[in-house]
């Protein structure tokens, strides 16, 4: 029988496609390696309380999705005791593993302010719409934004708070300091807008960090200290009611003292964080000034994201579900500094507001890198292990029904199988030490498999039958133990306490599908279109 005539069978050719599909795949986007073969970097979060494994499991879906959201591959993200996660992560630049420290900390707690009110918070968006929205770049200013819906209760809320506040300032803010002061050098603020005095700027500031009992306190210290006593009666006043201090790093090192004497948490930030972006808006009401007034756009210190004015048309009480958030790049950049800002800013945004808020706040260590546990000697190993396997298998089935024809549909089947499962796992994600386990196994576990369609295609049974009729018996037998297979599975899929047996499980639900749907039915074809013409090869 000539090759095409094997072509031509449907279960064939599909199988044919789609190794060459997945070959095309692999050249275009390659094969990444997990962190066993690669090595990687691990970064380890603390708790700043022990969780129970219900909010454990939570807190490392969410950070898991938040990774993966911003565009890394393969993470591990595991739960170690009751009060530390540990990530790894594959190799990548410095400048990414920095983006993934910012992406783990945030708190995840979206807010958008209005007048002192909420108006919007990360409760009401709908994760599965959030998306950044191409960078935009107008009169040499660089705004990234972030595009996302929200459900129609929370709709309704903002159209509430939002009636009659046309043209006044929507804070958005992503993880707003609860419980905290504000110390800010005078050097922060000293050079205002042109036309803005210090007092209309000092407005601006406490208008941004208001919102009704929770506003954020805002001090201002002197660059000659003059007015620390002041300050620090007024921080040992307020010492049990507030408990952070965000303050700018390399602040004179007798008020870090006095602070931490008052036992207070000491949140550093550097300069560019603590200083405020302020521009000049018409903002409507009472209190415009001659020209403008100044608004805070941008203060990374409290988490404020931006402050676009609300446009007439949503403060008349009307609902909508679309909405948008956006940001500028510091002017301080270059334009290409700005452009690549604006790209990770959204990114990271997008991210967090995809994960979702975190259950327990959490503390970044140090990462470190990780060397590879095995390293390219072990890939060779590796696929020497998988090639002994589809022999040993081969030799199996042939010896069994001294068939020699046998030995090239195994091996093309069980290799093509195998090709696929490593296609998959190593363009969506990595290929680490236990998927090379389950790819291994899903040899060992197609041996049944085979057995069963040989079995039934090569041995005379007293119940006769064609060949269709004998591979649909073959086949219910192959379903039903592929569908097993996955249910058994299952488990440790979604497991979130043990993630060093998911690529385990991955690569044998795959070669469980893969082999109930293409490969054995490709087998299958094979043997009963060779021995229909009664081939006694």
């Amino acid at each position: 029988m000539g090759i095409i005539e094997y072509v031509r069978d449907k279960r064939i050719l599909a199988f044919i496609l789609l190794v060459t599909l997945f070959a095309v795949l692999d050249l275009v986007y390659g094969i990444h390696l997990g962190i066993d073969f690669a090595g990687g970097v691990q970064i380890p979060v603390l708790l700043s309380h022990p969780t129970d494994a219900q909010n454990m499991s939570l807190l490392t879906s969410i950070i898991s999705q938040r990774i993966s959201s911003f565009g890394l591959s393969n993470p591990n993200v595991y739960g170690e005791g009751s009060s530390t996660v540990i990530i790894q992560i594959p190799n990548t630049s410095q400048s990414t593993i920095q983006s993934t420290v910012k992406v783990i900390e945030s708190q995840g707690i979206f807010q958008g302010i209005v007048a002192g009110k909420e108006a919007i918070n990360g409760t009401g968006i709908i994760t599965s719409s959030v998306a950044p929205a191409p960078i935009s770049t107008a009169g040499g200013s660089v705004t990234w934004s972030v595009n996302f819906l929200i459900t129609p209760n929370a709709a309704a809320r903002f159209a509430k708070v939002a009636f009659g506040q046309a043209n006044q300032p929507l804070y958005l803010f992503l993880d707003r300091p609860s419980n905290a002061i504000i110390l800010l050098n005078y050097s922060a603020i000293a050079s205002p807008p042109v036309g803005i005095g210090i007092q209309a700027e000092q407005a601006a500031l406490q208008k941004a960090a208001a919102f009704g009992n929770q506003s954020i306190p805002i001090q201002i210290l002197n660059q000659n200290l003059s007015n620390w006593n002041v300050l620090y009666s007024y921080f040992k006043a307020n010492r049990a009611r507030y408990s952070e201090v965000i303050l700018a790093r390399g602040t004179q090192k007798s008020v870090i003292e006095n602070l931490t004497a008052l036992n207070y948490t000491l949140s550093e930030k550097n300069s560019a964080n603590m200083t405020p972006q302020i521009v000049i808006e018409n903002v409507s009401g009472s209190g415009t000034l001659a020209g403008g007034t100044p608004v805070v756009q941008l203060w990374a210190a409290i988490g404020l994201l931006d402050s676009p004015l609300l446009n007439p048309g949503v403060t008349g009480g009307s609902i909508s579900q679309s909405y948008q958030i956006s940001g500028p790049a510091p002017a301080n950049l270059s334009y290409s500094g700005r452009l690549n800002y604006s790209e990770q800013q959204g990114k990271t945004i997008s991210s967090i507001l995809k994960g979702g808020a975190l259950p327990v706040p959490v503390i970044v260590g140090e990462p470190t890198t990780v060397p590879p546990t095995l390293g390219k000697h072990a890939e060779i190993i590796s696929a020497a292990a998988a090639l002994l396997a589809v022999l040993a298998v081969t030799a199996v089935i042939v010896i069994r029904y001294r068939k020699l024809f046998l030995i090239g549909p195994i091996i093309l089947t069980t290799l093509g199988e195998l090709f696929i499962i490593a296609s998959i796992l190593g363009i969506v994600g990595g290929i680490d030490l236990a998927a090379v386990a389950g790819m291994i196994a899903v040899v060992g576990t197609g041996v049944d498999a085979q057995i069963i369609i040989s079995d039934e295609l090569l041995v005379q049974h007293s119940e006769a039958g064609t060949m269709k009729s004998k591979l649909g018996r073959a086949f219910y037998v192959v379903w039903a133990d592929a569908a097993l297979l996955s249910i058994a599975m299952m488990p440790l899929l979604f497991s979130t306490g043990l993630l060093t047996v998911v690529g385990f499980a991955e690569s044998t639900l795959i070669g469980a599908l893969l082999g109930a749907f293409i490969t054995r039915p490709a087998y299958g074809s094979i043997l009963s279109r060779h021995y229909s013409k009664g081939s006694n090869a």
